[in-house]
Order: structure tokens, then C-alpha cells, then sequence
């Protein structure tokens, strides 16, 4: 178990943005009508947000970085780390992190690098970011956290394409001497990493003239290799397994009982496999909020969009759990005090 703890620092703000364009699964054509309704009701995904061709993660996680900082008042010179979780990378090389910090201005001194992970992403990179805060020299740090889905899913595959949506969120994490500490609980397994897997397009299997070619996997299954790839049936036992494994070895570890937390935060994978888990664990449902109904499965993003969508007026001075888990596969659970976090309605972009 990677169970740790840090000191000294504190949430200061989350923005979130999506794009504009609202896809509702009530027109998804492929399926009937029945199909889409057992989908809507099992998923809890009615709606998500895909962005516009060309649109990319760093266009999006750009306008968080800009409406946070203004909004907690940051200077750009005082940004010491820049870590970007996601599975959308501009480009094979260069680092997209690097991309990203030239893109919003943040001066030369500040690290910047990318972290490859999705599901579990956002708890794996607020550990990450605290963990450089340990070090006096850095100071205030952004998490950005998100993926733009849309462009590796088959509109002809039922079991990708009506749960992913498109996201990204800012995090600004900072030294904050004398503030409560975070609790991480970290972990993962590769034995069944082609759970969640795109095939082609890296260096095992380089994109050929047939990583696009579609073929049929399943009743309502097509894709190529260069698309989104997901085993429902195993990413469901794994979800509904591990995940409450982990959160409750970590208020063992650190003797927080449930009803001390305020809020469950959960990746937003779909409502049946959180709501798996949260009566497993006995968490009251008003405990756990959610935004997939309206955002879908944002990846990275899903746990600060949904503190933006949902918890936005109530966050202050609240202990919470975040738990993050799929591809990989990963996961991880976090509880911290939120103190006096700054939370901006969901953007559009």
C-alpha cells in the first residue's frame, strides 16, 4: 500500500472548463430507443460535452489556467510547478506540459511535465504536486487535470461512445504553513492493462494503414485500434472491488470514520459502479455528488468538475475524500480539509 501524508498545504482553487457542444444521449441513433433508455438509467449519463475538431485539451485547460489565476489573484511569476494529467497529448514530443506553460506565460523557472493517466489521475497528481511542496523552494503549484475523449471514441461502439465526454480542470495547490494534512492511498496493476487500452498509435504498435481500419467486436461493438478500447465487464469488477478496498485502508490507516466526511468525491466512471460503491462503504447518498448526468465520464477532470458543478457554494471548510480508479489499471483515494476553497461555475469554452 503507498499510503503517505503531507504537510503545509492547502487547495487554494478549482476551475473547470467544457466544451460547448452538448451531446445528449437521447439522440444516439445507433441504439433504440430502449437501449438508450437502460443505457441512461444504468450510466446516469444523459449529456456530455465534445469539443469542436481541432479543439484540444490545452485549448481548454488554457482558459482554467487564466480564469482561476485572476480569480485567486495569482501572478504568473509566482507559479513554481506546472503538472498536466492526461492521455491527450498534443503531440507524440513534445511534452504537452511544456506546450501548456508557454501557452499561458509562465516564466522559464516554473517545471512543467506531463503525467500519462486518466481515471485515477486527478488523486495521482494532487499527491505528486504536494509532494514538490514538501520542498521549500516550491511554493504555489497548478494541477491540470483532463481529457478531450472525443477523438479516439467510435460513434458505432455502445459500450465507449455514449459514456466519455470532454473536460479539463485547474487546480492551484500552494505552501500553506500550519494548514491540515492530506492522506493519499495509492495503487495500481498492470496484469490487466487492456481493460482500457487504445492499441495503435505508440511504440508497441506504430499507427499503420490498418490502425483505422473498423471492425466488429460485438453486437453494437465496432472500432480500429486507434480507438478507445474498454472491457466493461472486467472495468466493472475491478471498480467495484478495489476502489473500497483502498478507502477503507485509508481511514484505517488514519482513524477518520465515514460520518466524519463531509463528501465522497468519485471519478464519475457511471452512476451503477458508484453507486456500487457507495453502499459498500455505507455512505449516505447526499455524501456523494455527481455531474456525469450532465458531463459524462471527463476522465482526470471528473472529480474537480464535479466539486465545480456540485459543491461550488458548499466546499469551504469540509473534509473530503476523492477517489479516482480505471485505466491502467490505477487507483487511489485523498482526504483533506478543503478550508477556504475558491470554486468557479464549470466554463464553457
Amino acid at each position: 500500500m503507498a499510503y503517505f501524508s503531507t504537510n503545509n498545504t492547502k487547495i487554494t482553487g478549482i476551475s473547470s472548463v467544457v466544451p460547448k457542444n452538448v451531446i445528449d444521449n437521447n439522440d444516439y441513433d445507433y441504439i433504440n430507443e430502449k437501449e438508450r433508455a437502460f443505457l441512461i438509467k444504468t450510466t446516469g449519463i444523459q449529456k456530455k460535452r465534445h469539443v469542436d475538431p481541432g479543439v484540444t485539451v490545452l485549448d481548454l485547460s488554457a482558459k482554467a489556467i487564466e480564469a482561476l489565476l485572476e480569480k485567486i489573484n495569482w501572478k504568473r511569476e509566482e507559479v513554481d510547478l506546472l503538472v498536466l494529467v492526461t492521455q491527450s497529448r498534443e503531440y507524440y514530443l513534445p511534452s504537452s506540459a511544456i506546450i501548456l506553460h508557454d501557452k499561458v506565460g509562465l516564466p522559464d523557472a516554473c517545471m512543467a511535465f506531463d503525467v500519462g493517466l486518466g481515471c485515477s489521475g486527478y488523486v495521482y497528481g494532487l499527491s505528486i504536486v504536494n509532494q514538490f511542496l514538501q520542498n521549500p523552494q516550491f511554493k504555489k503549484a497548478l494541477l491540470v487535470a483532463g481529457d478531450v475523449s472525443s477523438v479516439s471514441i467510435n460513434y458505432e461502439d455502445k459500450s465507449t461512445y455514449p459514456l466519455f465526454g470532454d473536460g479539463t480542470s485547474v487546480t492551484a495547490v500552494e505552501y500553506c504553513e500550519g494548514a491540515e494534512q492530506m492522506h493519499f492511498n495509492i495503487e495500481n496493476n498492470g496484469k490487466n492493462h487492456e481493460a482500457i487500452i487504445i492499441r495503435d498509435g505508440g511504440a508497441k504498435n506504430l499507427f499503420r494503414e490498418d490502425s483505422i481500419e473498423i471492425k466488429n467486436y460485438g453486437e453494437g461493438i465496432n472500432h480500429s485500434r486507434k480507438d478507445l478500447e474498454l472491457n466493461g465487464l472486467d472495468v466493472f469488477s475491478f471498480s467495484i472491488k478495489e476502489p473500497p478496498k483502498n478507502i477503507k485502508a485509508l481511514l484505517e490507516r488514519t482513524e477518520i470514520s465515514i460520518d466524519e466526511i463531509d463528501y465522497f468525491v468519485f471519478h464519475q466512471a457511471n452512476r451503477l459502479i458508484i453507486e456500487t460503491i457507495r453502499k459498500k462503504l455505507k455512505v449516505a447518498p447526499e455524501k456523494v455528488p455527481y455531474s456525469l448526468q450532465e458531463y459524462g465520464n471527463t476522465s482526470s477532470a471528473s472529480i474537480p468538475l464535479t466539486i465545480c458543478h456540485e459543491l461550488k457554494n458548499n466546499a469551504k471548510m469540509k473534509k473530503m475524500l476523492f477517489c479516482g480508479f480505471g485505466v491502467g489499471l490505477s487507483w487511489g483515494a485523498c482526504v483533506l480539509n478543503t478550508e477556504d476553497i475558491i470554486c468557479l461555475d464549470p466554463i464553457e469554452y
